[in-house]
């Protein structure tokens, strides 16, 4: 079974910012399962049953930025576990340069929200919790699963075993 990893944040410092939501995306096919943990749910039980089972982990710019925030944070070595695929490395080898959405775009995979970003992202985690804006953690939620579930399509794309 493979999963499929991205995570939202307040920021890019792991040392400064926090986790705001861990988007897991397992299974194969119609049959593949999303969790989604906000806020007090990011765990590191929460997420170690969420990628249970799991022989690779995929991400985009992960080793960089989505497993040390999590190391750091949470002091989870999600490499340990299993085989680590950053598909950043991926796109670089076929000369797709830039981050996800921009990759994305090349090769016309298309978004349901295409404006929002990681800038939006955060101010989006703020909108909620200063006002408990729910639309604000819903459209947040919705990125962070486009954000998973474009990981798969990537895959697929890049013709991955």
């Amino acid at each position: 079974m493979d999963a499929y990893l991205d995570i939202e944040t307040t920021g890019l410092s792991p040392y400064y910012h926090q986790v705001t939501v861990v988007g897991i995306s397992t299974g194969e096919g119609a049959s593949h399962h999303l969790t989604q943990l906000i806020g007090s749910e990011i765990t590191v039980g929460n997420i170690r049953d969420s990628i249970q089972g799991a022989e690779t982990l995929y991400t985009y710019n992960g080793r960089r930025f989505d497993l040390p925030f999590l190391k750091k944070s949470l002091g989870i070595d999600l490499e340990r576990g299993c085989y680590h695929c950053d598909l950043m490395y991926d796109c670089w080898s076929r000369n797709l340069y830039g981050g996800l959405k921009a990759v994305e775009r090349r090769l016309g995979i298309r978004r349901k929200f295409p404006d929002i970003n990681g800038y939006e992202a955060v101010r989006l985690w703020h909108r909620y919790l200063s006002t408990h804006d729910l639309n604000a953690l819903r459209l947040l939620m919705e990125y962070n699963k486009e954000d998973v579930l474009n990981l798969r399509t990537l895959r697929t794309h890049l013709a991955l075993r």
